[in-house]
């Protein structure tokens, strides 16, 4: 029996920087996916627990994109791109709530390259080389199976997930920082009430008009302030100052968590909402109400939106004994998460 688990992640600080080579600073956390499987024959078999649903694929996964349920797009595209050749008879779990920006999709892919991985007699990765490289696999199967322009973060997050620790990323280098969080920092992500999908939204326009300003000033996050504010185009001068500023954010969150600061920290996370709501125009209503209330809430530090946006969840970071569960209309759902191991595999 192969039993190959997989964290969600929320992103502490530091969105829409990693297709842009920026930082990034993401923690696995104790919310997964779980795919429990006997191994052999040449079909995936797997029946979800979350949807009632099941795939049947066979190997070699050559068409990934007709796969149906959709979720089985991902295992499939996964398949594909590992070239697996053993296949699978069981079921997919999940603790993760799907679509609310905590990497469910992300999560579902590493937990589906552990499972493909050990029927074919190959170990999860051991070292951050072996990490990196099963999460470019994930990376190129989220494309495949979707379309979707993604960074690395998600999956590389998942792969690198260290308890007690969040993960500083450099996604221009992949170079990884393993940032340990103070024992006074509590992490809440509160959802919305608003799901989002990054297929069909204005993900892509974004990336777009990031890397046209990037064609005009340089890489975004060591870009000349000067030269981003001398900018003709308002949205492209826009884009480009978030990605700039954002990165700095980054650096100076990692900085305030060693430093056990963590009004600076919060004070952080607020600034990065306000970039993401007016230079990046990713945030929605239901998201800036979300983050006024947690703002006015005891205990908290800061909030702000997490993941792509467009929907989804907050991330707050607060004392300890602040309880955030919300009272705002449609904000339903509250999570205190932890920093956690990203992987789990598990033969029986």
């Amino acid at each position: 029996m192969i039993t190959a688990s997989a964290a969600g992640r929320v992103n502490l600080i530091g969105d829409h920087t990693d297709y842009m080579g920026g930082l990034v600073l993401p923690m696995a956390i104790d919310l997964a996916t779980t795919v429990t499987a006997v191994a052999g024959g040449d079909r995936i078999e797997l029946s979800s627990a979350m949807d009632h649903d099941s795939i049947s694929i066979a190997l070699p996964a050559d068409d990934p994109a007709g796969v149906s349920p959709p979720w089985g797009r991902y295992i499939a595209a996964v398949a594909a791109e590992l070239g697996a050749r053993t296949g699978l008879r069981g079921a997919v779990t999940s603790t993760l709530p799907i679509g609310a920006g905590l990497s469910s999709s992300a999560a579902l892919e590493v937990a589906s390259a552990l499972a493909l991985g050990a029927a074919d007699g190959n170990p999860a990765p051991g070292n951050t080389a072996e990490a990196v490289e099963l999460a470019r696999s994930c990376q190129r199967a989220e494309h495949a199976a979707v379309g979707v322009p993604s960074g690395i973060m998600d999956q590389l997050s998942i792969c690198a997930g260290r308890e007690g620790h969040a993960t500083l990323i450099d996604c221009s280098s992949l170079h990884l920082e393993q940032i340990e969080l103070p024992p006074g920092a509590a992490i809440w992500v509160i959802h919305s009430g608003s799901s989002r999908t990054l297929v069909g939204s204005a993900y892509a326009e974004r990336r777009r008009t990031a890397e046209r300003a990037a064609e005009l000033v340089g890489p975004l996050p060591g870009a000349d302030p000067d030269r981003i504010e001398a900018l003709e185009d308002p949205v492209l001068r826009r884009r480009a100052r978030h990605v700039r500023s954002e990165c700095d954010r980054v650096r100076q969150f990692a900085d305030a968590l060693a430093a056990d600061d963590l009004v600076a920290a919060g004070a952080l996370m607020c600034q990065s909402h306000t970039s993401l709501r007016d230079d990046y125009e990713v945030s929605t209503p239901s998201l800036d109400q979300l983050v006024r209330e947690l703002l006015a809430t005891p205990g908290v530090f800061g909030a702000r939106l997490t993941g792509a946006g467009f929907g989804g969840c907050v991330v707050a970071l607060a004392e300890p004994g602040a309880d955030l569960r919300p009272s705002a209309p449609g904000a339903d759902t509250a999570w205190r998460v932890s920093p956690a191991r990203g992987t789990h595999l598990h033969l029986s």
